[in-house]
């Protein structure tokens, strides 16, 4: 279209004379490894329009936009100077949709217990899954919706919600449509996950849940997808000793593959379980955790281009070992991020991962941003949507009153008061009118 017939065109949003611009991506890639992510995409003194549609239809400089653009077309604009935009954050591991807290596990845990301790005396994910079955529908959706909206208040714009307390096909799915209520009736992008193997149910082997997930659970999620009243995107399993083996696992990821769903799943986190060897040969999108990881799992899921999500607060929380970012990084792994919002973790901010996982794994603030943006994306199948401020892309942004966009990781804890809008398809979903501009000292 000329460039003259789009400046006529009425647009949703117009962000004018923005400090600094974050595209992350500027060339259409699907995701960044160390080298590509050390060269982040940024526009300085630029602006971005997004259309009726929802998506991104220019980004440039301020004035090639001024010039391209009447004024009078917009529905709305935001002046961003001495702001930073970047793309929506997103969080690319959760557990959001459940009922009873485990606060009283954090004084546990301080006091040495192991999560497997805590987990084999009863408590963990069997006290949560008690909880849950007890739960309504309306209870679940409730709390997940504000968990949701805390989420987005801090930056997050797309976000992987698993089930996993249900371990029942009941409960399940009284889960998955909590998640597919919210998909339908919320701001926020949502990729769901189906986890009914995210333990082993009190009363059954491992054999025997295994057989359940793929003789029930999987043809009842496929016949829901095809009548359009649940729509699932990925399978998890929690491959772990004492839980999943690698073989129960195999099975599961693949019946769950067969039905068309996305392998994105627990892998290496306590013990070493040859997990990321494992999905990098199913075609894995992403595997979680590896705190445990081997090297020959490294190099397979990096030759594969299967995602490694870290989860730098689960490590922190559980006093783990870190997983190995620098090493995955130099080794050509795609590196993702996410917050693992679960009882046992309980953080729903993207900007305090970033910070974690410069910190205590040795990212570099450009690589924390990609892992949570392009990278995140990517290993939820959504890069060529999400992640990165391209003509194209969906209008998922993020304002901060700050000249340079690194102080969303630097100021930790600090994204309250620095995030000025969220804005979803270029609709503002939050707006934070206290912000103040901040100062450099």
């Amino acid at each position: 279209m000329p460039a003259a017939m789009a400046g006529r065109e009425r647009q949703r949003l117009l962000l004018e004379n923005a400090q600094q611009l974050v595209l992350v991506c500027g060339r259409g890639e699907r995701y960044l490894r160390r080298d590509g992510a050390a060269g982040l995409a940024v526009l300085r003194s630029a602006s971005l329009v997004v259309g009726l549609d929802g998506c991104i239809k220019a980004v440039g400089q301020a004035d090639v936009i001024r010039n391209q653009f009447s004024e009078a077309t917009f529905e709305r604009i935001i002046d961003c100077s001495g702001k930073c935009v970047l793309p929506g954050l997103v969080d690319a591991h959760t557990h959001p949709v459940w009922a009873g807290d485990r606060v009283h596990e954090f004084a546990m845990k301080l006091a040495g217990a192991s999560y497997m301790e805590i987990h084999q005396a009863g408590g963990g994910i069997h006290f949560t899954v008690e909880h849950t079955r007890k739960a309504t529908e309306e209870e679940l959706f409730s709390t997940f919706k504000h968990r949701l909206e805390c989420m987005l208040r801090a930056g997050s714009t797309l976000v992987e919600c698993k089930s996993g307390y249900g371990l029942n096909l009941e409960t399940e799915l009284k889960m998955l449509r909590v998640i597919e209520r919210a998909k339908r009736s919320m701001d926020i992008g949502i990729s769901s996950t189906y986890c009914g193997a995210h333990s082993v149910p009190k009363g059954k082997t491992a054999t025997e849940a295994t057989e359940d997930i793929i003789s029930n659970h999987l043809p009842k999620l496929k016949e829901l997808n095809l009548s359009g009243e649940i729509h699932v995107n990925n399978i998890d399993v929690f491959c772990e000793k004492g839980v999943f083996d690698l073989e129960s696992t195999r099975r599961i990821l693949q019946a769950g593959k067969d039905i068309g769903l996305q392998i994105n799943f627990h892998g290496d986190e306590l013990h070493p379980m040859k997990s990321a060897e494992l999905g990098a040969e199913l075609g894995a999108r992403a595997i979680s955790h590896l705190e445990e990881v081997s090297d020959e799992g490294i190099t397979a899921m990096a030759r594969a281009k299967c995602a490694a999500v870290l989860l730098p607060t689960t490590a922190y929380m559980l006093r783990l070992k870190q997983p190995q970012a620098r090493k995955m990084l130099e080794e050509g792994v795609i590196v993702a991020l996410g917050s693992d919002f679960n009882p046992n973790a309980y953080c729903f901010s993207m900007p305090m991962v970033m910070h974690l996982a410069c910190v205590n794994m040795k990212m570099s603030m450009n690589e924390a941003l990609a892992a949570a943006t392009i990278n995140a994306a990517y290993a939820l199948g959504k890069s060529d949507t999400h992640g990165s401020l391209e003509v194209g892309k969906q209008g998922d942004l993020v304002i901060i009153n700050s000249s340079r966009w690194e102080h969303l990781i630097y100021q930790f804890g600090g994204h309250e008061t620095l995030i000025n809008y969220v804005i979803v398809k270029g609709k503002v979903v939050y707006q934070n009118e206290t912000c103040e501009t901040l100062s450099s000292y």
